[in-house]
Formats: C-alpha cells, structure tokens, sequence
C-alpha cells in the first residue's frame, strides 16, 4: 500500500493532479514529445515530486507512462545537453521510494546510473569575463586603436586607403615604441544628432486596452495570499514574447486574480475568459501578475463603499472563441498599445465605461467616460457591445447593470 493514499489534498492539489494525469495518458502513447518532456523536466528541475514535495498518484502515473521509453533512452537523451535529466531522477525516486509502494522487481527498474553526467552547464565567471574584455581593448590599444574605432574609420573607404591607414597605424606603434611617446590622436568631430520629431499620442479610447480570449490551462490557489488565485493562460503570444512560459506546449502568461472565495476555483480549470493583456506587469506577494481577468460585479451606489464582498462573475466569450483571439467594443476600431503607461492611466480612465447589459451582454458607455470629449471627439452614444473578431458577443450569466474591471 502507498504511504501517500492516506494523504488529503487542497482543491487546487487536486486539480493540479488530475492535469498531470491527462498530461501522463498523453505520454504513454509516445515519448517522442519533445515539448512536453522539455516543459515536465523544467518543472522537475526545483521539485522532489509534480506538487513540490508530497507525493501524489500523478507521480505514480508519470512513471508508469514513462518508465518503457526512459528504460531504453540513451545517455545523451537521459543527460546530454538537451537531455531530460530530472525525468530520470523523478522516475528513480519513484521506484526506489517506499513513499509510492510500487515494488518493482530489480529486473524491471530503469537503470540509472548516478555517476554518468554527460553535460553540466558551465558556471560564467562574471569578474574573469570582465577582465578578458578589458585585456582584449588594451591590446587592441596598443596596436593602433579600438578595433571598432578603427572599423568605423574604415567603413566605406577604398581598399588602397584602408592599407595605407594600416600601415600608418603600425608605423605610429613603431615609433612610440622607440621614442616612448605615443603619437597623439586625432579628435573625430561628432556628427550633430537629428533631432526626434515628438511622438503623435494616440487619442484616448478603449481600443487602446489590448483585450483577448484567454484560455485557463490551470489554476491554484497563491501560496501566500489568501485572496488571490494563480492561472496559468494561453491568450495567443509568440514563443519567446517577455513574461511568457510554456505549459503543455502552450505558450502562457502567468496571472493573479483576487477571485478566491468570490469564484470557486473548479470554475476557474480549463475555462475561456477575457484578458487585459497589456498592463505592466506588477509582483503580488512574490509571483509577477502579466496580465488581468476580467469580471462583472454589482454597480456600487453613491457613497458605498466596496467591501470586494461579490458577487462577481467572469466575462465569458463564446464557446467556440479560440485563446488569442482579438476582442474588441463595436463602434470603436485602432490599434492597442504595446505596454499601457501607468502614468498616462489609461486602463483606470476608460475601465469605468466597461459595463453588463439588460441583454447580460458586456458593453462600453462611452457617456460614463468624460474624458473622451477632451481629447477633440464627442462621446459616442448608445453601449458599444464587446464582441470576438469572429463576431460573438462576451456575456456574464445574471449580473445586468453591473461595473466590469
């Protein structure tokens, strides 16, 4: 009997479970996926087992998928450069373990062997790489001039000129070395700097807030906020796009929401939603949020106070909206910005617009924001409904009337 079956486990642990189940069942066709084995030996890079350090059926499950196909892995794909090393830890815990009570006969275990470490990544040494460079300029020096001073003088001259220069150079080195005087240099004049023409600010409008479809991979609840759930969601950024991850192949921002006891966490797996996705990104209790959820909650009345008391409901889009999927208000159209500027506070000036219809459809009041008609274009009138590039609109399931943010 396994130790671990006596265990309980939180909501989210359990959620976080079953994911590494599906993820497991995925594995056990094929261990040719690269892109999950990468993302399974990076999570297992900081961590004993798949929830840190409590074992789990998931870790069970992982090593029954993968046990056959590390078993014959050679030692480049189990240690090399771009090997899986922390897999093959992982599944020689579990076997070995009494924790997981697998019993596996010593014929059948994966042989690892602990000695064989075919590639450890090189520690830079930051003061010896310094002091490289800095002895490589002074050469450089002392043989005529910086290197890139002297590309830069060569740059667009003739082949005869560039060997007269050459010779020069080497004659001047001569010299000083005789003399020990250096010859002095000649002064470059520096080109005068264009001047920048003034960036055109784009006018004040909702299509400045960056607004998808996001897709919640998983969702857990913040390890030192009692408030606040972490998501992992896909909302259809380029591999290699700042503050990205990759999740099961997906490309995933990590995001906190302050929607514990507001919205129950099983809602929060696997479900389509709204992002704000381009608000700086800030740090909350120790994980950095790089985007925001978007939620309806009730309209509060002149001189009440929010007390974050709920109800709150996620916007929702249509069910066949895909994770990256532009949203937008209809009526207004342009480009958003790249990265909102806090200073400019565009989201705080233009969110109190976002609002639920009779219809529970989410929409823009652009009456509510006064500050359209300062920036030389009268508000439009009517809600402008917020809908998918593929046309649906984003709902809420009761809640008409209320502040969406």
């Amino acid at each position: 009997m396994a130790s671990f079956t006596n265990l309980t486990y939180s909501d989210s642990e359990l959620a976080e479970i079953n994911q590494w189940l599906t993820t497991s069942d995925r594995l056990k066709a094929s261990s040719d996926q690269k892109t999950l084995l990468d993302t399974l030996n990076t999570h297992l890079a900081s961590r004993t087992t798949l929830l840190g350090a409590k074992p789990s059926k998931a870790d069970v499950a992982l090593y029954q998928s993968l046990a056959p196909h590390v078993a014959a892995w050679t030692p480049e794909q189990r240690t090399g450069q771009q090997g899986h090393p922390n897999i093959v830890r992982h599944l020689d815990f579990v076997q070995n373990s009494p924790l997981f009570g697998l019993s596996v006969p010593e014929a059948e275990k994966v042989k690892v062997d602990p000695e064989e470490i075919l590639y450890v990544k090189p520690p830079v040494d930051a003061k010896a790489e310094k002091e490289r460079l800095k002895k490589e300029k002074a050469a450089a020096a002392a043989a005529g001039g910086d290197p890139a001073a002297v590309a830069d003088r060569t740059k667009g001259k003739g082949v005869g000129e560039k060997v007269a220069e050459k010779v020069e150079g080497a004659k001047n080195a001569v010299v000083g070395a005789v003399t020990g005087q250096q010859p002095k240099k000649e002064k470059k004049e520096k080109a005068p700097k264009p001047q920048k023409a003034p960036a055109v600010a784009a006018p004040l409008s909702p299509t400045l807030i960056d607004l998808r479809v996001g897709h919640i991979l998983k969702a857990i609840k913040h390890p030192e906020a009692d408030s606040l759930f972490v998501s992992t969601i896909a909302m259809g950024d380029k591999p290699g796009t700042d503050d990205t991850t990759e999740f099961e192949g997906q490309v995933c921002r990590t995001v906190c929401s302050g929607l514990n006891g507001l919205v129950p966490l099983e809602e929060m797996q696997g479900r389509k939603v709204i992002v704000v996705c381009n608000l700086k990104p800030v740090k909350m209790r120790g994980i950095k949020s790089s985007a925001m959820v978007l939620a309806a909650s009730p309209r509060l009345k002149e001189g009440e106070e929010d007390h974050h008391a709920g109800p709150v409901e996620l916007v929702t889009p249509p069910a066949d909206a895909k994770a990256g999927e532009r949203v937008f208000f209809e009526g207004w159209k342009g480009e958003p910005e790249g990265v909102l500027n806090p200073k400019k506070k565009v989201w705080e000036t233009i969110q109190p617009g976002f609002t639920t219809t009779s219809d529970l459809e989410v929409g823009f009041d652009a009456s509510v924001v006064k500050e359209l008609s300062k920036e030389g274009e009268a508000p439009k009138t009517g809600v402008g409904k917020l809908v998918t590039e593929s046309g649906g609109a984003c709902k809420v399931k009761s809640l008409t009337g209320g502040i969406v943010r």
